[in-house]
């Protein structure tokens, strides 16, 4: 059964919080065990330069984002977990992509619209301070996904945009240059959860109210401890809508637990009290995970080997196809047969046939015989009829193997099934 093939990519721009954990990692690392998915999980460290000039943050934050991760439970054994400046043929895609993609495509996206409109809104000039990488970003996008012929994407619908816009360019070269790309889907989640941050606002370092995923048990006390809440007193009911503390509570506890606090918010549970539990049910679950990912801050080299060796199988599947790309652009060496050689060659062959005939020494044989009466081909020795008649049927249904078979031969030479395996190699190649 052939699997769907999932991709996510992971901008390494900061530290995660506990929002994005509960979000977006616990939920896709969930989803990354299912039998019947391919899952690859990349880091965009070539989009984090989009907006980010720091090397050192880069750096920083792309071994926080692998190590958060691993830690969090994925399992590079069962999926592909790389780094995206390790894969070549992600930028060589890009440029492919970029010569079949229209200028007035990449105008409407919507990061694009929305630097433009921050540039009005300030009497600038419409393309202040905008970079031909953040104009270019969904077309690196489409090659991170083209690149493994992803069938899903996991986005948010702020991101529907770019998977379409992926599409198209898939569409464009496929249309040009023949059916190589799946066209992608994007994969809406609508149940994901959105956290609140300290203030009841969504959780989001653009509004500096975060809570670090791995904070020390002291940090995450403190911070849960400085969570904004009402007025009320204790022995006043207190209301689970709105509640920030409530939320991220239902979201670390079970049911059972959840339905228990919202007894005790009617109640008039203390806040101070309703605080304490929080830590205790979010630490009980990020304790561990706190563990796992001070070892692997601590080692950074054990992080760097597992992203190696996910480039490596992500390369087993880039490699080829940008192999197969490059020749249909035309990308190839200059030694390879034209298409209108192989025309002519096609030509040749087909006011020539086949004749199966046994010899003294009891094999069996064939020949292509041209009708002036020259051999093009002569086979080697079959043990068996069927076996001579099987390769004279496979030869005459795929013209495009015997044309291979007599560019790797000289006329009237033999020919085995070996070289029918090479010319299917090159031709796979091709």
């Amino acid at each position: 059964m052939k699997k769907t093939r999932f991709l996510t990519g992971i901008t390494p721009s900061g530290t995660p919080h506990l929002g994005n954990y509960a979000g977006m990692m616990r939920p896709a690392i969930a989803a990354s065990r299912a039998k019947d998915v391919e899952n690859f999980y990349f880091l965009a460290d070539y989009h984090a330069l989009i907006k980010c000039q720091d090397p050192e943050r880069v750096n920083r934050s792309t071994l926080e984002i692998a190590a958060s991760w691993l830690a969090a439970g994925l399992d590079p054994e069962h999926v592909t977990f790389y780094r995206q400046s390790d894969i070549p043929q992600i930028p060589e895609l890009t440029w492919f992509l970029t010569c079949v993609t229209g200028k007035g495509l990449l105008n409407r996206a919507h990061a694009y619209k929305a630097a433009q409109d921050k540039n009005h809104e300030a009497g600038k000039d419409s393309d202040d301070g905008v970079t031909a990488g953040l104009f270019m970003y969904p077309v690196l996008m489409g090659a991170d996904i083209l690149a493994f012929n992803a069938n899903k994407v996991p986005v948010g619908r702020d991101q529907i945009q770019h998977i379409e816009m992926a599409r198209d360019m898939a569409s464009s070269f496929n249309h040009l240059y023949g059916e190589f790309f799946t066209l992608p889907e994007a994969a809406v989640d609508e149940q994901v959860a959105t956290l609140a941050g300290l203030d009841g606002r969504k959780m989001s370092k653009s509004y500096d109210n975060t809570i670090p995923l791995f904070s020390t048990q002291a940090q995450l006390k403190k911070l849960i401890g400085s969570i904004v809440t009402d007025s009320r007193a204790p022995g006043e009911p207190k209301d689970v809508e709105g509640s920030a503390l409530f939320q991220i509570y239902q979201a670390f506890a079970s049911d059972e637990e959840t339905a228990a606090l919202r007894q005790a918010y009617a109640d008039g549970i203390a806040w101070g009290d309703a605080k304490t539990m929080l830590f205790e049910c979010v630490d009980r679950e990020i304790a561990p995970l706190r563990e796992r990912y001070n070892d692997l801050m601590a080692h950074p080299q054990e992080v760097e080997a597992i992203l190696l060796q996910g480039a490596e199988k992500a390369r087993a599947y880039s490699q080829p196809l940008l192999d197969k790309l490059r020749s249909a652009v035309g990308l190839r060496p200059l030694t390879v047969a034209t298409t209108a050689t192989t025309a002519k060659a096609s030509a040749k062959t087909a006011t020539a046939s086949f004749k199966q005939y046994r010899e003294k020494d009891g094999k069996f044989y064939f020949k292509l015989v041209r009708a002036d009466g020259a051999v093009l081909l002569q086979s080697q020795a079959f043990d068996a009829p069927r076996d001579a008649g099987a390769m004279i049927a496979q030869l005459q249904s795929q013209p495009e193997i015997l044309n291979q078979v007599m560019a790797n031969l000289q006329l009237g030479d033999s020919f085995s099934l070996s070289d029918v395996e090479l010319a299917l190699k090159e031709l796979a190649e091709s």
